[in-house]
Formats: structure tokens, sequence, C-alpha cells
């Protein structure tokens, strides 16, 4: 499909204009990583436009263009429109790719060598939205490099600096994408000559529901679809497979059409949940390490990435199959710095984030999804048997808990290790190992007066009576 130019610029451009005091503050809403705020009241326009004529002024010394994406979100079409007459006020291009998942947005920026901004909240509930940003070729951007100044450039223009605009607009351009992005993960992944499968994917009405259908097209899989229907008010279930409630659907829709494999993905399609043929939920540390042992099948003595969370099962098995494990914090910025820096082939977080360097070193749910469907098919047995020697201890999940004095509690914590002949790491929260292969990591949030737990032991009831003991420690 050929490009369509729907608007250039001719001549003086003042769609973004100073607003005087706005009620706004984009410091409530700028995360560590990305944007994310409420709908009307955090989230405008005029902030949108705001922001969108920062980020130009702020790639305009290394791009011509950026690239926009948004989600099914009723707010998104508006939001991004808003952005791009921002970007195309500080005379850069812009290249609307329309309707995507987060990895869509990535591919694009990563393939035309553009900065990208995609709308989303992923799996937020649908009165939020967001903006994930990046550089040229998805490079990363978080607030100590350039967020925070693309803040503060937008926040001044939202209470009434006169934005300098460009002598002449940019263009915007409109591009679809979909078709490259799913050719390209296709050709990371040969699944040609695997047996037939039959799939069970929920997209939670989110953007696999536009995503799947282009990528798995041609392919040996027969696929039962669940809620493919775009709703930002996700009608169905919320489009967060992290929690437990929302897999059930899905679960029992695998057991009762006998599915090989079932597939859930998050509201913007970046993270995929992967569910055994028995309807039981397969640990993304598990398919971290399936995923490792083939990318070091195809690159020998690689270096694989796992953050801090993850089993232990994964660096054991990296190094088993002679690849080099590093572990890293939680957190896409880190990880995928850490891929840089390490030269890693492919990285893995619990959360369900999967990041390849093949794929920009960007995070891909779709191309995790590939990986397990070509392994589970080139083999006769069914995906319990497949992944359990993958799998050798029993976690907890993340487990949140609102605490009022977050540093006080973390301080009990280690006094504790000490009195259990703990071992402590601090490289994100802290991490406590105890003797009989059992630990656990308990780490703030960045945004709310939460701690996260993880736990880990080598079988449920040593899991479980070590979660129990540590809740009720951080909930007293």
């Amino acid at each position: 499909m050929g490009d369509a130019v729907i608007a250039s610029g001719s001549g003086p451009v003042g769609p973004v204009e100073a607003t005087g005091s706005h009620p706004i503050r984009l410091d409530a809403i700028v995360k560590a990583y990305d944007i994310r705020g409420l709908v009307g009241s955090q989230l405008t326009a005029d902030a949108a436009r705001a922001i969108g004529f920062a980020f130009g002024g702020f790639v305009a010394d290394r791009s011509p263009a950026v690239v926009i994406a948004y989600d099914m979100r009723e707010s998104s079409p508006e939001l991004a429109g808003a952005f791009a007459e921002g970007v195309t006020g500080a005379g850069l291009d812009v290249v609307m790719a329309g309707l995507a998942s987060t990895d869509l947005l990535y591919f694009a920026s990563g393939s035309l060598q553009l900065p990208g901004a995609m709308f989303t909240a992923s799996h937020n509930p649908a009165r939020y939205n967001g903006i994930k940003m990046c550089l040229a070729g998805a490079v990363p951007i978080s607030r100590d490099t350039g967020l925070a100044l693309v803040r503060d450039h937008a926040q001044a223009i939202l209470d009434g600096a006169t934005p300098e605009l460009a002598p002449l607009a940019g263009t915007v351009t409109e591009r679809a994408l979909l078709a490259d992005y799913a050719a390209y993960l296709r050709s990371l992944v040969d699944l040609s000559g695997i047996r037939p499968l039959h799939v069970v994917v929920d997209a939670g009405n989110g953007m696999a529901g536009y995503t799947v259908p282009g990528v798995f097209e041609g392919l040996p899989l027969r696929t039962e679809e669940m809620y493919f229907e775009l709703d930002g008010s996700f009608p169905n279930h919320e489009a967060n497979p992290l929690d437990p409630a929302n897999l059930v659907d899905l679960q029992a829709e695998v057991v009762r059409t006998g599915a090989d494999i079932g597939l859930a993905f998050d509201g913007d399609a970046d993270r995929c949940f992967v569910i055994d043929e028995r309807g039981e939920p397969v640990s993304p540390s598990t398919i971290t390490a399936l995923v490792a042992s083939r990318e070091l099948r195809r690159h020998p003595g690689a270096t694989i990435l796992y953050n801090l969370i993850s089993s232990r099962a994964v660096p054991e098995i990296v190094t088993e199959l002679g690849g080099v494990p590093v572990r890293t914090r939680v957190g896409h910025s880190f990880i995928k710095a850490e891929m840089a820096s390490t030269g890693a082939v492919f990285g893995g977080e619990h959360s369900a984030h999967y990041y390849f360097a093949d794929f920009f070193r960007a995070d891909t749910g779709m191309l995790a999804a590939l990986h397990v469907l070509a392994a589970l098919g080139e083999q006769p047995g069914p995906l319990s048997e497949l992944v359990a020697a993958y799998s050798r201890y029993s976690d907890s999940g993340e487990i949140n808990s609102t605490v009022t004095d977050v540093p006080g509690k973390l301080e009990e914590i280690r006094g504790w290790a000490a009195r259990h002949d703990g071992k402590i790491d601090e490289l994100d929260g802290i991490t406590v190992s105890i003797p009989g292969a059992r630990w656990f990591n308990v780490r703030p949030s960045n945004t709310e007066p939460l701690l996260r737990l993880n736990v880990e032991a080598p079988d449920p009831d040593a899991m479980a009576s070590l979660r129990d003991e540590i809740l009720t420690l951080i909930r007293s």
C-alpha cells in the first residue's frame, strides 16, 4: 500500500499555541519510562500537542520525522493527531502508522530508523491513556535520558510560554505497516514445517485482535479467537494477563476445545502469556528459559539477560547450555541498555516482556509466542511436557501490598534477613537468599506506596511458607 500524504506545510504554522495558565501538571503523568494519566483531566489534546512539539524539538537535530501509532482506546486517535500537530509545528514530518500494537511501533521505529510515539495505556482501565516514546531504532527514552526535558518544555508551553514554531510545518503521511511487521516476524522464526497446532488466543479486546490475524495468516495454525473486537472499554475483562482472574476464560476455552496451547495478550499486545493444554499457566520465567535455549542454538555461547525476579532456573539452564546469563534490574530501559552494552541476543522478564536483539533490542510478545509455537510444533509431545524441562522451582508471582512507610518496612526486612542467615542483594529493592534454595525480592513501586513481593522455593509448600511469613511482615 502506498504512502498517502494527508497534510503538508506551506508556510508559517500555528497549531501549537501558548495556552496561558493551565491546570494540567505533566510531572504527575510523566513516569520513569513513559507518560500515563487520566484522559480529560491529566492528559488532553492540548497536553498531547505540547508534548509532541517538545518531542519534535528534542529529536530535531537527529531525525527529519517521527512515526506515530495508537491503540484501540476511544481517545487515542485524537491524542495521536494532536501530538502529530505538535511534531509538525516543530518542523518535522510525521509518518502516521495508525492502529498498532506497541511492538509494531517499535518495528516501525527500527525499520524506518525514526523516533516513535505510541499512544496506549497498555493494560490500564479505559479512562487512562498514555504515550510510549523512543528514539530512532526503537532506542528507549526515559526520564533520565530526555523525557524530563520533553516534560519541562511542554509544561512551559501549557503554562503560557510562546513556542518557537518552525518556518514551515512538516507533512503527515499515512503508512500501513502491519504486513511488513508480520513478514519480518515470520522471517525470524520459521513455522512452515511444524505440525498443525490448535491455538486459542485471548486478545482481551486489545491490539492483538488486529495484529494476530496478520501475523498468523498462512501458518499451520487453527486459531480460535477470543475477544478480538477492538474495544478500549474492555467489556469482557481487563487486558492484563498478569492478573490470574483475566486468564480464566482462556483457560476454560483451551480445556473445552482440546487446544494445544492458549495465548493471552495485554492491551497494547507487547506482552504474551502462555497456557498449556491442561489449562495451566506457564511461568514467564519458563518461557524465558525455553526461548533462550532456542536462541543459544542459533548463537552458541551468547549472552542472555534475565531480570532479578526471574526464576533461578533461567541462569542455571543458560549456563548448562553454554550461554552467559546476566542478571538485570526490572524494567525495559535497563534491559535494553544492558542488551546494548553486553551484546545479548535475548532477554526475558518475569512480567512476560521478552526482548530480542534481532527485533531492534525491543520487547515483543508476538515474537516470543512464535518461538513457543515453533518449539511446540517441532516435536510431538504436549506443551506441558515440553516446558517441564525448563521449570524447576515454585514461585509466588508478584504480590503487591500498600505500605505507609516503605523505607521503614525495607529496614525490617533487612533485620529479618540478618536473623535468618540471609544474604542480601540490593540491585533492585532487596533480594534475600536463605538456606534451602529459597529466595525472595521486595521492590518498592516507582509511582505508588506499594511493595512488590516475589518468592521462589524448590516446592510449593516451601514457597507458600516463606511467602506467608514475608507477607505477614510486610503487612503488619
